[in-house]
């Protein structure tokens, strides 16, 4: 997903009044990174606790977000995948899991490479 693709993404959820939420890409090159990069998007708390469990926590849980969709927008994805499938496919199955136990309208996941 290019920089433009990330925008229109972010624009098309603004525009639907959901709000986008944009993974900074660069720094996802590896597993810490990439659960960094996801918690400063979506401005957990500081309780996360960096790994796959806190960041399915987190994400079911939203709280601290004003209600309504929340877009997460993850340009660069594949850098992850390139670099270390293992962890890509576990952050994707952790990200898969959470947009199903949260159920319709509360959270998109938008990512490269799929």
């Amino acid at each position: 997903m290019s920089e433009q693709e990330a925008r229109t993404a972010a624009e098309n959820a603004f525009a639907r009044g959901a709000f986008p939420h944009t993974v900074d890409g660069g720094r996802a090159a590896d597993k810490a990174g990439t659960l960094a990069a996801i918690a400063e998007a979506l401005s957990f708390p500081d309780y996360f606790g960096h790994n796959l469990d806190a960041l399915y926590d987190c994400l079911t849980d939203l709280s601290w977000l004003p209600p309504g969709e929340h877009v997460l927008i993850w340009p660069g994805s594949d850098l992850l995948r390139t670099a270390d499938p293992k962890s890509y496919l576990a952050i994707r199955s952790v990200l898969s899991d959470a947009v199903r136990a949260l159920g319709p309208g509360r959270l998109t996941v938008v990512l490269t490479g799929t």
